[in-house]
């Protein structure tokens, strides 16, 4: 098995008996939730503003982020040098915005077509690194460099065919290595351009190595990886899993924090990926949600004394199939309604989107 570079196996009892010490899905299940629990421990920095007066300027930043990395990607395929000014004015604006609500940038990040998968990818790997490096403390420049490069950590894949890029079955060896070779281009790309920093170089180059040393292009293992690109690891492998493409279907934001979480002694720094757990939340803004009385409810705002009560918009009775006039639910506050669980919208064919600006209460 080893030799298969699988590390670990659990057993799924109810397909089979339980044979030896090998751990079951319910024992993993449990040790997952119990670590998203101790990640999200102690209060939370709490947000001036309400995340339905920042939506519009959310929406605003994530049309002008688009625009931005199209044309860094336009410009690495014509060779021309990246305008890093641009990117710069850019997170400094997404900075702010976060800083008066981060769930409003990141309930955006849900929007995505998967034709400009590319694109996308690198708006919403950008501005988690803008959320996920203040969370840590980053300020000023050392934060700005930090979002440049997360913004532009994909711009080798210029380079790459879209046939390979966007293939549905399983890549070849051939084309696995093509795409292994996208940060060292990237990175060539940058180097070429004036005014990029050692930090976004850095996240560039080494946004796909992994803590046990089984990543690419160099294949450094743990302390030789710079924190911004173990960071960077974590918030690129989050949108990628979380993102509808060819070859797998999107998940939930919250089973993938479990997921990552069950990765991370071989792909990720285990206290970065807490920190980052705690940074989103694990039930992330913008996120559907079934209670236990069967309603969904749109996840509408973190509470900061406890993350695992947030705020949500309630619209839709699973029961009766039907709609209902939604209402505003403090679950911090309300000892009848908690989460039973986070849900997939395409399983439910609703929109969980446009109940965040509503401002009615219950």
């Amino acid at each position: 098995m080893l030799a298969t570079g699988v590390p670990s196996v659990y057993i799924d009892t109810d397909k089979g008996d339980d044979v030896h010490d090998a751990p079951t899905v319910d024992d993993v299940r449990a040790d997952v939730n119990a670590r998203m629990l101790d990640a999200i421990a102690g209060p939370a920095e709490a947000l001036p503003v309400p995340v339905n007066e920042e939506m519009e300027n959310a929406r605003f930043l994530h049309e002008r982020a688009y625009s931005v990395v199209r044309d860094i990607m336009q410009d690495g395929r014509m060779g021309k040098a990246v305008q890093v000014e641009n990117v710069a004015a850019l997170v400094d604006d997404i900075t702010q915005s976060v800083v008066r609500n981060s769930g409003a940038l990141l309930a955006m990040l849900r929007l995505k077509n998967r034709d400009d998968y590319t694109f996308m990818h690198c708006v919403s790997v950008g501005t988690l690194m803008v959320t996920f490096g203040r969370a840590l403390g980053l300020r000023g420049e050392p934060l700005r460099q930090a979002g440049i490069g997360d913004f532009v950590h994909d711009v080798g894949k210029t380079f790459i065919p879209d046939a390979v890029l966007n293939k549905p079955g399983q890549l070849n060896d051939g084309e696995f290595s093509l795409i292994k070779r996208h940060p060292a281009m990237g990175h060539e790309i940058l180097q070429r351009s004036s005014n990029v920093g050692a930090a976004p170089l850095d996240i560039t180059l080494h946004h796909h190595e992994r803590i046990d040393g089984k990543g690419y292009p160099e294949k450094l293992s743990g302390e030789d990886i710079s924190q911004l690109a173990r960071m960077a690891t974590i918030v690129d492998a989050y949108d990628a899993i979380t993102s509808e493409r060819p070859y797998h279907h999107a998940i939930t934001p919250t089973e993938a924090l479990r997921k990552m979480l069950e990765w991370s002694s071989g792909h990720f720094d285990d206290v970065l990926l807490k920190k980052f757990i705690r940074c989103v939340g694990i039930y992330p803004t913008g996120t559907l949600v079934r209670m236990k009385n069967g309603w969904l409810a749109t996840v509408t705002g973190q509470n900061s004394a406890d993350l695992l009560r947030p705020t949500v918009r309630a619209f839709y009775c699973t029961r009766k199939r039907e709609y209902f006039s939604p209402v505003t639910i403090d679950l911090a506050r309300s000892s009848s309604h908690s989460i039973a669980e986070d849900e997939a919208p395409e399983l439910w064919g609703v929109n969980p989107m446009v109940y965040l600006a509503d401002k009615a209460s219950h």
